[in-house]
């Protein structure tokens, strides 16, 4: 569909892959007069116009009117994704591409799916990482300023491109999505409204991924700072993670995107006013791992709680990095995966990855790939 008007004060929001997640931060982006200025990009551009048009007729319904543009992007051609970046000039990109959902492998039957599982998601890295990496250099060769908002895996993708100087702006997700979950249970716990309790959570992916399953932290390093109506709350954190696993609990899977999506539209509002707001995001400036932030129209600024200094808020995500399956990230941009998790991904798909350098990321990811489409095949 083409934009009927043009409104300069608003911001040109770019989605890249149309996938559930997108769609689901389209529905939202669309409900609010300062994001509904939108382009999708995507290689099939019919399917991704009729996508748009859906949504900008239900926004329609509701009484709200944005516009939805389309546009041809293919990842793998960065010459033509920088020219046609250059051209739309989007003012914020949202990074919704992954060559292999996280939620592929919950196909697989229960037993087979836990036991895969125990081998953490670092080592699936290069599905997340190839096309990031493909998209900020088409970025960095378009010579516009947009920011980058990444949602696929960007707990590592962040730091392993801050690395070469391509590094998405901020993430969505992970960190995020514990959150709403930790506030009503503090305020549970508290005695308190959910409006008068803030949190300011430092955590991995693992961390988040984690505790909503199991009710308890695992081996995930983290920060939580609880505050009621501004004054610090001492808080039972056992007490606090079981009724994640209980009371608690949501729905996962597709469904649970929704809760994804609204982390992003969180970050995307608020670089779109400018507003300042308090929200969690991983990666924030390619840091590794998650953290409390105030988002603004560049990005965000860190607010990390008193008593909490940023190289501390990294050491505890490096060490919870290394619990999701990575060990380190070189200078270089060179990923060094742990052996446990490792093993897994061997005895399970025959894939073995000790190390993996930036460039190399596109073969891994091949070979990541056929062989778990390999492995699935025998339970179809």
């Amino acid at each position: 569909m083409t934009a009927t008007t043009v409104d300069s004060g608003k911001p040109l929001i770019m989605l890249v892959g149309m996938g559930d997640l997108s769609a689901k931060v389209l529905n939202l982006l669309l409900s609010h007069p300062a994001t509904n200025r939108i382009v999708l990009a995507g290689r099939d551009t019919e399917t991704i116009r009729r996508r748009g048009n859906l949504a900008l007729f239900t926004a329609t319904n509701l009484g709200e009117h944005g516009t939805v543009d389309t546009v041809q992007v293919d990842l793998r051609d960065v010459d033509t994704t920088a020219e046609t970046l250059s051209r739309v000039r989007p003012d914020i990109i949202f990074m919704g591409g992954s060559l292999q959902s996280w939620r592929v492998i919950t196909a697989l039957p229960k037993e087979t799916f836990e036991e895969l599982d125990e081998a953490q998601f670092g080592p699936w890295l290069p599905m997340h990482l190839t096309l990031n990496h493909l998209l900020m250099q088409a970025v960095r060769d378009s010579g516009i300023d947009a920011k980058v908002v990444n949602a696929a895996f960007p707990d590592a993708v962040g730091p392993v491109l801050d690395k070469v100087g391509l590094a998405p702006t901020i993430g969505v997700g992970n960190v995020a999505n514990i959150v709403p979950a930790l506030t009503l249970g503090s305020a549970h716990l508290l005695d308190a409204h959910p409006a008068d309790v803030e949190l300011r959570l430092t955590a991995q992916h693992y961390f988040s991924h984690y505790v909503p399953r199991f009710g308890d932290a695992g081996q995930g390093a983290y920060h939580l700072d609880v505050a009621v109506a501004g004054r610090r709350a001492e808080i039972d954190h056992g007490a606090l993670f079981a009724q994640l696993d209980n009371r608690l609990k949501r729905l996962g899977g597709v469904d649970g995107q929704l809760l994804t999506a609204s982390s992003a539209v969180r970050v995307l509002r608020g670089m779109a006013t400018d507003s300042g707001v308090l929200a969690h995001a991983p990666a924030p400036g390619g840091l590794p791992g998650g953290y409390p932030v105030r988002i603004h129209r560049d990005g965000a600024t860190l607010d990390l709680p008193d008593g909490l200094g940023l190289d501390e808020a990294i050491r505890i995500n490096e060490e919870c990095q290394q619990a999701d399956g990575i060990d380190r990230i070189d200078e270089d941009g060179t990923v060094h995966f742990t052996e446990p998790e490792m093993a897994i991904m061997k005895r399970l798909l025959g894939y073995e990855c000790q190390s993996m350098k930036l460039g190399d990321v596109s073969e891994w990811a091949g070979e990541l790939d056929a062989k778990y489409r390999a492995f699935a095949a025998r339970f179809a």
